[in-house]
């Protein structure tokens, strides 16, 4: 099958993270999207993040019913730092004959020669960039500088709508009080009332 791999802390997890997922699905023919939740991500190492089983129970309702996502959450059982080429070595020793295609931002295939073990991470996946309408694909000099012009054909693209929505601004509405409708699934948003989450 081809695999798209969405990884992200999700915390929580918001309509923006499911519309990029759909779209990458749709116009990269994808079979599935695996969402993997964030164990201990590197990046956030300095901040309180909300404990594995709560975001991957919001991830849970927030994908019932699309039998196209799933959630695999070795990430939430790994210790120490949660980084990327690992996580797909784990994956491609699981599902050998399956091709994945990373999901990511585009301005991260810019930067991807800064993430650890890079050309791992490029002989294990492809790539999907996900990139906004009427907004310029981004300058792959210094990754072509280091990966040559072969590069291009691991990198795939696709574009989504440009919803301002972030898991930072969620946790500061809920926090002061404010709605957060619309923004997550009502399920999510449920759970994350009745579970008393970002309120400090």
């Amino acid at each position: 099958m081809r695999i798209g791999i969405l990884g992200g802390t999700f915390d929580p997890v918001h309509n923006a993270h499911l519309l990029m997922a759909e779209q990458c699905r749709e116009q990269c023919e994808l079979d599935q999207i695996w969402f993997i939740p964030a164990g201990n991500p590197p990046h956030k190492e300095d901040q309180g993040v909300t404990s594995g089983k709560q975001r991957r129970e919001m991830l849970d309702f927030a994908i019932a019913g699309h039998p196209a996502f799933l959630i695999k959450d070795l990430e939430l059982h790994r210790e120490g730092p949660s980084y990327t080429v690992v996580t797909l070595q784990e994956l491609k020793a699981l599902h050998p004959q399956d091709e994945f295609f990373l999901i990511i931002g585009a301005d991260s295939v810019r930067d991807l020669h800064t993430w650890r073990e890079p050309e791992a991470i490029l002989e294990l996946a492809s790539l999907i960039g996900v990139n906004r309408p009427n907004i310029s694909l981004p300058d792959l000099t210094d990754l072509k500088h280091k990966f040559g012009e072969s590069i291009d054909s691991k990198i795939f693209w696709a574009t989504m709508p440009g919803i301002e929505i972030s898991s930072t601004d969620i946790r500061q509405r809920i926090h002061k009080k404010r709605s957060v409708r619309y923004m997550t699934p009502r399920s999510v948003e449920v759970y994350i009332h009745n579970n008393r989450l970002y309120l400090e």
